[in-house]
């Protein structure tokens, strides 16, 4: 799919985020890479072949404010 010099990586690639973006649309939450994947806003893929893969956020260390 990608005709770029250097290739994207595939949408099987471990690095697969680091594609070119073909579209994006933010106020619908999502953009579509070079190598097919759909990218969300919340972290989540749609693959080519129609595998998910679930968001993948880092998780936040949550505080707690105490009253002294």
């Amino acid at each position: 799919m990608c005709q770029h010099q250097t290739p994207c990586p595939t949408a099987d690639s471990a690095d697969r985020e680091s594609a070119r973006l073909v579209a994006h649309h933010p106020e619908q939450g999502w953009s579509l890479l070079c190598n097919g994947v759909l990218l969300f806003e919340d972290t989540g893929e749609l693959l080519p072949d129609g595998r998910v893969i679930d968001p993948h956020r880092p998780l936040g260390t949550a505080q707690v404010m105490t009253a002294a």
